[in-house]
């Protein structure tokens, strides 16, 4: 079975794996592995990670807090080439997993041991049209980081906790995930407004602790990154392009400038952000802990100041948050489902971007369509505070013995341009 899974996945890997590693021009091949990799390389050389750059033409610096770096040291000990391609491996398996742990109330597997017999190969096959997404291919072209922090977030948060992590404190996942990029950062948020205090002071300590490991061991790079690279936005690239499809970048594009653009910002961002909370820990009391990672990953990409749109790699985990139990209760969820997938399989942003540039009538339609992205997170969002509110979808019942997959379940509720990491 689990050969056959393999085969379906490499299978169903191929069209974004083709386009992107195998006709892609040279130029532009997996920018984003090859940035974490000449991070590592400067690491291991002695000289400062913040101030090198990769190869012309991309020049692309390393934006990431210095204990990503340590991350990276064995991207620097193999040929680009290679790193590239078991980059890409790993992603598509850390893709497989989200599926793993968020699928596990759609099918019965506690029903017979022939059917959780079969889970590897049916979940390879969820795992497949996941892969074509256009924040998950494009993950796939820029050799990005996201589907692994998407998984540890959605590891330490699913409830009944896998197994193999019930030795392992819950926030510690939240919290090294936080010290290799900010934005799950979010998800201490969240535990804060739920009240979670244990969890939250895991992730803190985690997330403080291996920083100042790093800060011993690399102090001039930490010492760059927190008083200066951190603050620096012209590092991730142009704020106001397309691919950045956060709240701001759309007031960058569309609204004021100065001082009434960062108040209407930060306006929208507490005003989103309160709803988007209440909804997740909505779903948290409810015991859908896979509705409550999917509404906290759409705030990590709306609340951020910056969120390309490989960013939005927790559109896996919403999709099947969605979607529920097998059959969906309410039925209107396998519909909900459905058109999220349509929505970001589409590549809608570069859409936006054709539309307005050939200057056709009815302008607005392509700047909505150019901002598809951040109006998709806002319907998600919508969507997660019906299922939370609507009185057919039910607490999640498990008996606590769970090997990462199965739980017995009572009903549930501009042209596209380079990465900036």
């Amino acid at each position: 079975m689990w050969g056959l899974a393999v085969l379906i996945l490499v299978l169903g890997a191929l069209p974004p794996v083709l386009r992107y590693l195998v006709f892609w021009p040279e130029d532009q091949w997996q920018v984003d592995v090859e940035v974490y990799r000449q991070a590592a390389l400067s690491m291991l050389a002695g000289t400062d990670i913040y101030a090198t750059l990769t190869e012309p033409p991309q020049l692309l610096p390393f934006t990431y807090p210095p204990f990503a770096a340590i991350l990276s040291a064995p991207l620097g000990m193999v040929p680009f080439e290679v790193a590239g391609w078991l980059w890409t491996v790993a992603q598509v398996a850390a893709t497989f997993g989200i599926v793993w742990l968020a699928a596990y109330r759609l099918l019965p597997w506690h029903v017979s041991e022939r059917a959780a017999t079969w889970r590897p190969v049916i979940i390879a096959a969820l795992t497949v049209p996941m892969l074509w997404l256009h924040p998950v291919a494009d993950g796939i072209r820029f050799g990005q980081v996201n589907a692994f922090l998407v998984l540890a977030c959605l590891a330490d948060l699913r409830r009944p906790r896998p197994r193999i992590l019930r030795s392992l404190p819950p926030g510690m996942l939240v919290g090294l995930a936080t010290a290799v990029k900010l934005t799950p950062g979010v998800f201490i948020v969240h535990y804060v407004v739920c009240r979670r205090w244990r969890e939250a002071a895991t992730a803190v300590v985690t997330a403080g602790f291996v920083t100042l490991v790093t800060a011993v061991l690399l102090p001039r790079a930490s010492w760059t990154f927190w008083t200066g690279a951190l603050t620096d936005p012209t590092r991730l690239g142009p704020n106001s392009g397309t691919s950045n499809q956060s709240l701001r970048g759309v007031l960058l594009r569309h609204g004021p400038d100065g001082t009434a653009g960062t108040v209407l910002w930060v306006a929208l961002v507490v005003a989103v952000g309160v709803a988007g909370f209440l909804v997740a820990r909505e779903l948290w009391r409810r015991g859908d802990s896979v509705g409550e990672v999917a509404a906290v990953g759409m705030l990590a990409v709306l609340l951020s100041p910056v969120a390309w749109i490989h960013h939005f790699h927790w559109v896996v985990v919403v999709v099947l948050a969605v979607l529920g139990a097998w059959p969906p209760r309410p039925r209107w969820r396998a519909y909900a489902a459905l058109g999220i997938m349509a929505w970001f399989l589409m590549r809608l942003p570069w859409w936006g971007i054709t539309w307005l540039a050939q200057d056709r009538p009815v302008s607005l339609f392509g700047r909505f369509m150019q901002n598809a992205d951040v109006v998709g997170a806002l319907l998600v969002l919508g969507i997660l505070w019906l299922l939370a509110r609507d009185d057919e979808a039910r607490r999640v019942a498990d008996d606590g013995d769970d090997d990462g997959g199965g739980a017995a379940v009572v009903g549930v509720a501009e042209a596209p341009g380079r990465s900036a990491t």
